[in-house]
């Protein structure tokens, strides 16, 4: 008799626990809150226009041996997509008209920073080289063995043995935030645009950076044409087509217990979905202190959540134009003439993301833009609790000020403009439920790097948690790769061999 599983979630993790359950002969519901899969790595239309929310780039996309790809393989995510790698990251700009221009190529990176900090030369060599050897790595560890925890750093870094000449490279840059990285060059504008590449984050491991900019180099890096939803769909067909189940707009409001073991869901519209195992693939926060009640944690992973730094809240105001923007950057940085404040948090800059590439998110002729601000959680979400009104009105309000800022980049763009949508922290717990509105779990910083964070919870038995929660740094390769771990334990328990086979 074929043992159960139950799975809260449809995001990438759900979707990929899902698959591989199915491919180890385990019988498998997915329960989720929203009425599509995907989760947070998903995209919505407007009046004829794509809006995407999540995937700007993606580990695994060039054909080969490498472990990711090889999962994407599995899932069948990837097989007949197109896919562009771009020459051009991004292009920052200062108030003073200095830009630099990020290049996928590490060989053309290395031309335009000695052009922009000649002074630098060493400093720029060595960067440049580094990110080549980083290149060499493969995009993700060798199969780990199955375990409760996420692996520590050290732990992780043990699965690049054989890349040994590499292996202090990844330790380097694992240690070192994108603050101090950048204090390796002299020329002020060139420090202050390379901590602009991941949004000005300076508190983010440079590993990260290092790891993007690696991938990048040796085409691995590209984005999928169609964007996140059109990537979610075929993973979701997999599954189906494995024989699974999947329970849209199903949110849970319990995970049942008995006896120290998790049994099931008590979904919120009164369905009991019964599992020998559950598998929680939703937000962190809600699963343990909401769904489970808080009766199954200790001090560890109270302080993971009270200390542990998460990736900030954020509005995403999106566009569309009757503009063909084609030939400008996939994305640009640069200073805004008026800075935009909602709440406690201002912008003084932009980076706006310029989807001319993907012909399928807009018109002909036409194109979608996407930006990200700063989202001030509480301020939105009491706003929209106490006064709907005032929230729709500071919505459009940003949006204005949003469209006034790029019609300075793009004269003419304002009159032109067909559709202004705009996503505040309010709206990704509306439709995902993620901890305080944050977009993509833990910030990877050096200190989270070094530590070990549990995928089950103490005396609480056929249970465990997967996605970016238990993976900091979030990104669509956790999910992948937490999913697919979370059966390789299930099979070890039940003295399985594990399987995992492409379609």
């Amino acid at each position: 008799m074929e043992k159960t599983v139950v799975i809260i979630g449809a995001g990438i993790a759900g979707l990929s626990a899902g698959c591989y359950a199915r491919m180890n002969g385990y019988k498998t519901t997915i329960v989720e809150m929203h009425d599509k899969p995907g989760g947070l790595c998903t995209a919505w239309t407007r009046k004829g226009y794509t809006f995407d929310g999540c995937i700007h780039w993606l580990i695994g996309s060039r054909p080969g041996n490498d472990p990711m790809r090889q999962g994407w393989e599995e899932l069948g995510a990837v097989q007949g997509k197109m896919m562009i790698d771009h020459d051009v990251f991004m292009v920052i700009e200062d108030k003073d008209g200095k830009c630099f221009t990020v290049f996928e190529n590490a060989d053309l990176l290395e031309k335009e920073m000695m052009r922009i900090a000649p002074k630098d030369a060493k400093a720029i060599k060595g960067f440049i080289e580094d990110i080549k050897k980083i290149s060499e790595m493969p995009s993700g560890p060798p199969e780990r063995k199955p375990g409760d925890k996420t692996p520590g750093f050290f732990e992780s870094a043990a699965g690049f043995i054989g890349f040994m000449p590499l292996l202090l490279k990844f330790i380097q840059y694992g240690a070192m935030d994108i603050k101090r990285l950048v204090k390796r060059f002299k020329d002020p504008f060139l420090s202050f645009a390379i901590a602009q590449i991941f949004g000005g984050m300076e508190e983010f491991s440079s590993l990260g950076l290092m790891f993007t900019l690696g991938n990048m180099h040796k085409r691995n890096a590209a984005y999928p044409i169609g964007g996140s939803l059109e990537f979610i769909r075929p993973i979701e067909e997999r599954f189906k087509g494995l024989g699974g189940e999947i329970m849209y707009n199903s949110p849970v409001e319990n995970i049942i217990t008995g006896d120290g073991m998790a049994t099931g869901v008590l979904l919120k519209n009164g369905t009991v979905v019964k599992a020998d195992t559950v598998v929680s693939a939703a937000d962190g926060h809600a699963t343990i202190y909401t769904m489970l009640e808080g009766k199954y944690r200790d001090k560890s992973i109270d302080s993971i959540y009270s200390t542990f730094k998460r990736f900030p809240s954020i509005v995403q105001v999106s566009m569309g134009v009757v503009m063909d923007l084609a030939g400008e950057p996939q994305s640009i940085n640069f200073p805004l003439a008026k800075p935009i404040s909602a709440g406690k948090l201002t912008d003084d800059r932009m980076s706006l993301r310029v989807y001319s590439f993907d012909k399928t998110f807009a018109p002909q002729g036409c194109t979608a833009l996407t930006t990200y601000l700063g989202g001030d959680y509480e301020y939105w979400t009491n706003l929209k609790a106490v006064d709907k009104k005032k929230y729709e009105e500071e919505k459009k309000r940003i949006g204005s000020e949003v469209v006034d800022a790029v019609d300075k980049k793009y004269p003419g763009f304002k009159e032109r403009v067909q559709v202004v949508d705009v996503a505040t922290p309010a709206t990704y717990v509306e439709y995902t439920g993620n901890w305080m509105g944050s977009f993509e779990g833990w910030l990877l910083t050096p200190g989270i790097m070094l530590k070990k964070i549990p995928r089950t919870l103490p005396g609480l038995k056929n249970f465990h948690m997967i996605g970016q929660w238990v993976a900091p740094g979030g990104g669509l390769p956790t999910g992948l790769m937490t999913g697919k771990d979370v059966i390789k334990t299930l099979c070890k328990e039940d003295g399985k061999e594990f399987r995992a086979e492409k379609p």
